[in-house]
């Protein structure tokens, strides 16, 4: 278990003693640690395995005296194999003098020195809440230059790697929409139920704006989702058109060279001279070349025909299809 100690003083969180310290920050919890924790902070199992668990939804529940909190946020983007932006919980505990704050990762809300302003454990959640929507937007920010990166490779590529991640990137995009939507509804509640919680006329504006800016950001994540999902059909008919432009090109050039290896093929059939010995060399190559050109209509009579008659088959199969579809309900 990783334990830390902060202290809100002079408006600014600082490191802290377990003497002083209001603010306890805990990460990568076992299972005898958990334990500890339900009897020393008396915290319902299941509270605080949904604190835990990155699939978990987000929700504010209002005691007499606590505010239990999740509430999802982004976590640190990786770009190591593939572009992967994923998000995770955070569990918030309020009473009136101490907050608790349990993470399934080691990887703490704020540091030392950061959430400036802060009067009270109150307006800590709240900035929580403000720093946890510009690291969204953030992430967005890096999205959007990320697809246009991959958008000016796709242009020249054929292969499908630039694809997947931009497949990546949508799905990163539909997982952070639905965690901002989730996010929203605890805004909600908190904000139907201020005089309870304690909010000051401070932390009410600071809560109004915090509710705004989300909405800002889960619009934008909205259409960045909704342009990229859009325009992936499209971005993979760009693919298979740089296919169809090198297959193009690779037969340009076997026009080009199929001629000259026909040319000299003929040309260096040395069997073919010995068996033709007393035949006179412009009559055999005349037979040569009419036997050539007869095999090759007869082919292509074959393969003409064949192809229409697939044609046939498909054109029939639909008619009947069709005619066996069930007659309208009047």
């Amino acid at each position: 278990m990783v334990k830390e100690l902060f202290e809100l003083k002079d408006e600014c969180i600082i490191e802290s003693t377990a003497e002083t310290c209001n603010i306890i920050v805990y990460s990568l919890l076992s299972e005898s640690e958990k334990k500890e924790l339900y009897a020393t902070l008396r915290l319902d199992q299941h509270d605080l395995e949904s604190a835990l668990d990155p699939d978990e939804i987000s929700r504010a529940e209002l005691t007499t005296d606590q505010l239990y909190i999740i509430w999802k946020r982004p976590n640190a983007a990786s770009f190591k194999e593939q572009l992967k932006f994923e998000v995770s919980s955070l569990g918030m505990f309020l009473k009136k003098d101490r907050l608790t704050v349990i993470l399934g990762e080691n990887t703490t809300p704020f540091s030392t020195g950061k959430l400036l302003g802060a009067t009270s454990l109150n307006n800590v959640v709240l900035r929580i809440f403000m720093d946890t929507i510009h690291h969204f937007l953030g992430h967005l920010k890096v999205m959007r230059q990320l697809n246009a990166e991959l958008q000016s490779k796709l242009n020249i590529s054929m292969e499908n790697q630039y694809l997947l991640q931009m497949f990546n990137l949508s799905e990163s995009l539909i997982y952070y929409l639905n965690a901002l939507e989730a996010n929203a509804s605890v805004l909600t509640k908190l904000r139907n139920n201020t005089e309870k919680i304690g909010f000051s006329q401070e932390a009410l504006e600071m809560l109004d704006d915090i509710i705004i800016e989300h909405q800002q950001c889960s619009k934008q994540t909205e259409i960045y989702s909704s342009v990229l999902s859009g325009l992936m059909d499209a971005r993979g008919n760009i693919i298979n058109n740089n296919m169809n432009i090198l297959l193009k090109n690779l037969t340009l050039i076997n026009v080009v060279f199929l001629p000259l290896n026909l040319i000299a093929s003929i040309g260096g059939m040395s069997e073919f001279s010995m068996m033709t010995q007393g035949i006179s060399w412009k009559v055999a190559y005349l037979f040569f070349m009419v036997g050539i050109i007869i095999l090759g209509i007869l082919t292509w009579i074959i393969l003409v025909k064949r192809i229409h008659h697939q044609k046939i088959i498909k054109t029939n199969g639909t008619k009947r299809s069709k005619t066996n579809l069930p007659a309208p309900s009047k």
